[in-house]
C-alpha cells in the first residue's frame, strides 16, 4: 500500500508529543513493506522552535536513530496536492493542519475513489475549541480516528463526521523499553508546563510532595514561565529543559519513579484518554503514580499497572512508599510494561488501522485482531 500522511512534524518533537506515536506507526508500516510518505509544513512551529533553541544537532541525532524516517516539507501557497496524493491507497490527515489543507485534500478525495481518507484527532480541542474544530470540512472524508472514545462520540453526535473509530496512541517499543538502570535521583517528570491547564495540579501532585519528602527530582520540558521555574527552585527540583523524545528511555532509567499529571480538560471533559507520557513510562518500566484520572476505557489496571492518588496527601504517601520499596517498584514496572506489550504498542495500533482500512474497502484485514473486532 501507498500511505500518505499529513502531520505537524515527524522530525521535531519540541512541544509536540504526537511525534513519538507518528514515528512508531511509520516505522511499523515501513517494516511491513508499505510505502509511506509524510508531509509536514515547512514553517511548522515545532521544528522552527527546535532549530532556534537547539540548532540542527537534535535532528541529526534523531536520524541516526531512525535512519528510515523522512518527511517532505511543503508551503501551502504552492503545494500541488493532487501530485502528492497520486497513487495513494490511504491518506491520514492530522488535526494540527490548516483548515484549507484539510478541505483541499477532501476535494481531491471527492474527485477520486482511488484512496481512503481519514482525519486523525489527538487533542482536546474538540472540547476546548469546538468552534475551530467545527470549521474543518470533513464531508469528503471516510471517517475520523479519535484517540479516545469520548472524542469519537463528539464527532458523531455533533455531525462533524459520519464515521469514527477510537484509535489510542501507543508506545514505540522498538525505542521505548527498559534500559540499564543508573542512579540519577528519585523522581523524574517529563512534560510541558501546560499553559496554566494544570498549574494547580502540578503544585499539589508533584512539587509539594517532592518538597515535603525531600526527594531528589528533575523536570524536563519547554514553555515553563518564570513563576514555574521559581516554584521548581523552591521545591528543590532541578529543571533540565527540553529533552529529545528519543532520550526519554535513558532518562527514565536513572530514576525510581515518575508521575502522571493530566491536563484539566482531560480530567474534566475527556475521561479515558492518557497522555503519551503514560505509554512511554510504562513501556520503559518505570513505576508511575497518577494524579486523579479516570481510566474510563480500562486501558490499564489501577493498583497493578500504576498507582492512583486522589489528592496530594495520597500522592505523598505513594511516593514515600515507592522511594523505599524496591520490590514494589519492580512489580509495578513489570506489570505496566506487560500491559503495554499486550495491547498498547504501535504494532498493535497498525493492526487496528489495517482493520479499519479493510472495513472501508470491504477487503480482508492485514491482521485480524480479536480484541479490536
Amino acid at each position: 500500500m501507498r500511505i500518505v500522511m499529513f502531520y505537524h512534524s515527524l522530525i521535531s518533537d519540541w512541544n509536540h508529543g504526537n511525534a513519538h506515536f507518528l514515528r512508531g506507526v511509520v516505522t511499523e508500516l515501513l517494516s511491513r513493506g508499505h510505502k509511506v510518505v509524510v508531509y509536514e509544513p515547512a514553517d511548522s512551529w515545532s521544528r522552527r522552535n527546535l532549530l532556534q533553541a537547539h540548532g540542527h544537532e537534535p535532528i541529526r541525532q534523531l536520524l541516526k536513530l531512525y535512519p528510515w524516517l523522512e518527511s517532505r516539507h511543503y508551503d501551502l501557497k504552492d503545494f500541488d496536492i493532487d501530485m502528492a496524493l497520486e497513487g495513494a491507497d490511504l491518506v491520514i490527515v492530522h488535526e494540527w493542519n490548516e483548515h484549507d489543507l484539510v478541505r483541499r485534500i477532501g476535494e481531491v478525495r471527492r474527485r477520486s475513489a482511488g484512496f481512503r481518507l481519514l482525519f486523525h484527532d489527538t487533542h482536546h480541542r474538540s472540547v476546548t475549541e469546538p468552534e475551530s474544530m467545527a470549521l474543518y470540512d470533513l464531508s469528503d472524508y471516510d471517517g475520523v480516528l479519535a484517540f479516545g472514545e469520548v472524542i469519537k462520540d463528539i464527532y458523531l453526535k455533533r455531525g462533524w463526521a459520519a464515521r469514527a473509530w477510537t484509535w489510542h496512541e501507543a508506545a514505540d517499543t522498538k525505542i521505548f523499553y527498559p534500559r540499564h538502570e543508573t542512579d540519577a535521583g528519585d523522581l523524574v517528570w517529563i512534560g510541558n508546563w501546560g499553559d496554566d491547564e494544570r498549574t494547580l495540579e502540578l503544585n499539589e501532585f508533584l512539587l509539594s510532595p517532592v518538597k515535603e519528602l525531600g526527594l531528589k527530582a528533575r523536570m524536563h520540558g519547554v514553555r515553563y514561565p518564570e513563576d514555574a521555574l521559581c516554584a521548581l527552585d523552591d521545591a528543590g527540583i532541578d529543571y533540565g529543559g527540553w529533552l529529545p523524545n528519543y532520550a526519554v528511555p535513558h532518562v527514565f532509567a536513572g530514576y525510581k519513579m515518575t508521575v502522571h499529571v493530566p491536563r484539566r480538560p482531560y480530567v474534566e471533559a475527556l475521561p479515558g484518554i492518557p497522555t503519551i507520557r503514560v505509554f512511554e513510562a510504562l513501556a520503559c518500566g518505570i513505576p508511575l503514580v497518577s494524579a486523579p484520572w479516570e481510566d474510563a476505557e480500562n486501558l490499564f489496571e489501577k493498583g497493578k499497572d500504576f498507582l492512583l492518588a486522589r489528592n496530594g496527601k495520597e500522592m505523598t504517601m505513594h511516593l514515600k512508599t515507592l522511594s523505599s520499596d524496591k520490590d514494589m517498584r519492580r512489580e509495578l514496572a513489570a506489570n505496566g510494561r506487560a500491559a503495554i506489550l499486550k495491547k498498547h504498542t504501535c504494532e498493535y495500533r497498525v493492526n487496528e488501522l489495517m482493520n479499519i482500512y479493510s472495513e472501508l474497502t470491504g477487503g480482508c484485514g492485514e491482521h485480524e485482531n480479536e480484541a479490536w473486532a
